[in-house]
Order: structure tokens, then sequence, then C-alpha cells
């Protein structure tokens, strides 16, 4: 895909913000801290690096992405609206009864959702299954997914790492939030993941670390990924939960909270949007 100025992704990933707030406040529930930690990557992913057309979800040989960390959800649902798989008005049912737009996605509700996920852990070996399979229908498809960064202490993952790099599966990219915060705490104290760079070469892949807020960065090691020929590709971004709003950045308690409305407003206003 030809990319674009850099400024064009930093202002859709404004958008898509202020899209996880709005869609979060009006469910009353979800999970915004998590969502927003990941808008650049999944901002680059489907504006500047893969291979899909919304007006055909379903084409021959088109790219996928998984999203492992399933509850970040509102984070893909902006994104896929931004791009035109649906009005983003759409969206702003999350939660709601009778809603294709659930909590996790679903594949057979949502065009653009390539796999249901939430059990954490099984989106990863979905995608290494998805890699496979396309080698084997000879398509040339990329397949990327994204992981949390607690997330990666379910054995699952080590398994489907290990899978990956044993059939040397070089279309396979793997990408972790790693916001420093669980559900329960900081990774530090629940359970150490550090470092998942060393771990996952341990385990036979091409890694690299970066500044998961900095398209450059972003790009550059998309860019790497497609160029390695012999191995998966994981791509640590190093990120703050909440990432765009005061107070929800680094803050725990924002992992599955929706904001009040006077906070949605703040959070609008900080992020440039108009309520």
């Amino acid at each position: 895909m030809e990319r674009k100025e850099l400024s064009f992704y930093e202002e859709t990933a404004r958008k898509v913000r202020i899209d996880i707030i709005k869609e979060t406040y009006n469910a009353g529930s979800g999970h915004p801290g998590g969502s927003l930690s990941c808008a650049d990557i999944l901002t680059a992913l489907y504006f500047g690096e893969m291979n899909i057309d919304p007006a055909d979800p379903e084409m021959k040989g088109r790219d996928r992405f998984v999203l492992s960390k399933g509850h970040a959800v509102p984070a893909q649902y902006a994104v896929l609206a931004e791009r035109g798989y649906f009005p983003v008005s759409d969206i702003m049912t999350l939660r709601k009864l009778g809603s294709p737009f659930q909590g996790h996605g679903n594949m057979r509700k949502v065009p653009g959702i390539e796999m249901s996920t939430g059990s954490l852990g099984q989106g990863f070996s979905a995608s290494v299954g998805m890699a496979l399979a396309d080698r084997l229908d000879g398509t040339g498809a990329r397949v990327y997914t994204l992981l949390g960064d607690g997330e990666i202490q379910e054995g699952i993952v080590w398994e489907a790492a290990m899978s990956a790099a044993h059939y040397g599966l070089s279309a396979l990219t793997a990408i972790v939030d790693w916001n420093g915060l669980q559900i329960d705490g900081r990774n530090d104290d629940v359970m150490k993941v550090a470092p998942i760079k060393d771990k996952f070469e341990a385990f036979g892949w091409h890694a690299v670390e970066i500044d998961g807020h900095d398209f450059s960065q972003i790009f550059a090691a998309l860019d790497a990924a497609r160029a390695e020929k012999d191995k998966p590709t994981a791509i640590i971004a190093k990120t703050v939960k909440g990432r765009g709003v005061s107070y929800m950045e680094d803050q725990v308690g924002w992992h599955g909270k929706a904001p009040s409305e006077e906070e949605a407003v703040q959070a609008v206003k900080e992020l440039g949007g108009e309520w």
C-alpha cells in the first residue's frame, strides 16, 4: 500500500481515539485504556500497510488482522469505521442489545473482523493457522496479530510462537502492545513479562522493539517484517495505556471502565474533537 505523510496517520489516529471515547461512553462499559494505547498501531496497519478493500471485505488474497487482545475492540471498530467498512455512527451502538458491535468482535456479524476473539492467546494461535493456510493456498497474503502484554502470560501464546518459528511463517507479524498495565495492576507486579524481545528471539523469531506511538518507527518495523523471508516477526511496541487522555494515561483503573459524561467531554476536548 502506498503511504501518505505521517501527519495523515497522526490525524487519523486522533479521530480513532475520539471514536473510542464516544463508543465506550455511549456503551457505559468497555475497555478504553488498552484501546487508546493501540490506536496508532491499528491506524498504521489499516491505513498504511495491509492489502484490504472496505468495499470487498472478503477479497481473495487479502491481508488479515487478528485482534488477539479482543477486549480492545473499540479501537478496531473505530479504525474499520474510519477506513470505510461501515459508518462511524454505527459503532456508537457498542454493547447495546441487538447491536453487531459486541464487547468482543464477532466475525459473523461485523465486516472486517477476521476472527472472533476474547479468550486471551487464542487469537494469536488462530493467526498462526491463517498463515499456514495462506502458505498452502499460495495467496501471498500477510497476517498480523496484536497481543496485550498481560496476554503473553498465557501459555498458549508461547505454544503458538514455537509453532510459527518451527514452520518459518515469515508472512506472520505479531505486535505486542506493551503498555505495562493489565487488569490487576502492573505487569511487573502481577507476572513479569520482560524481556519480551529476548523471549521471542529465543523462540526463533525476528524481533524488534519500538515506540508504539511513533509512526515512523511503526512503519520501519513493518517494513523490516516484510523484508524478513525466513522467520515470523515480533514487534514489541512500547505504549502508554490511555494514550491521549491526561487522566487515563498510565492508570490501571481505566483498563475496563467507561468515562462519565463529564470525563468523556474532557477527553474529546483534549483530543481536539467536538462533543
